[in-house]
């Protein structure tokens, strides 16, 4: 079984590198990708249970990643919420944390992201 991820990245390459990482790694499937906030939320809204985990960027071309935390929850409760940021600072991290983040990885730190798929991939590969 696959895990789907929802990318919330408004940076073309950054997209595309993540894209290339996902499909090395295996048994890891881009299902949908957002530029802005608002097509975030529309997305979320429309298919909210397409994705298994949502890798959100904080800095988008429109709005804030950040906003996408709590609703990402609510559309998908079980859902992973995985924040991959430049931004990644010890305050931001903490409020992702609270705002119900399931992890906050600084986007100079790409092995903690390969290891955290790892993890996942394993997890619906066993299931119940």
């Amino acid at each position: 079984m696959e895990v789907r991820v929802f990318l919330v990245e408004d940076l073309l390459r950054m997209r595309g590198l993540l894209d290339d990482m996902f499909a090395s790694l295996g048994g890891i499937r881009v299902v949908a990708a957002a530029t802005t906030e608002a097509e975030a939320r529309l997305w979320l809204d429309e298919n909210p249970g397409e994705w298994d985990v949502a890798v959100l960027d904080l800095v988008l071309e429109q709005g804030v990643g950040m906003n996408l935390i709590r609703h990402c929850k609510k559309v998908r409760p079980d859902g992973h919420v995985v924040v991959f940021s430049g931004f990644a600072t010890p305050g931001v991290r903490k409020h992702c944390l609270e705002l119900g983040a399931d992890a906050v990885i600084d986007k100079a730190e790409t092995a903690s992201l390969i290891g955290l798929f790892d993890d996942l991939r394993k997890k619906v590969n066993a299931g119940p």
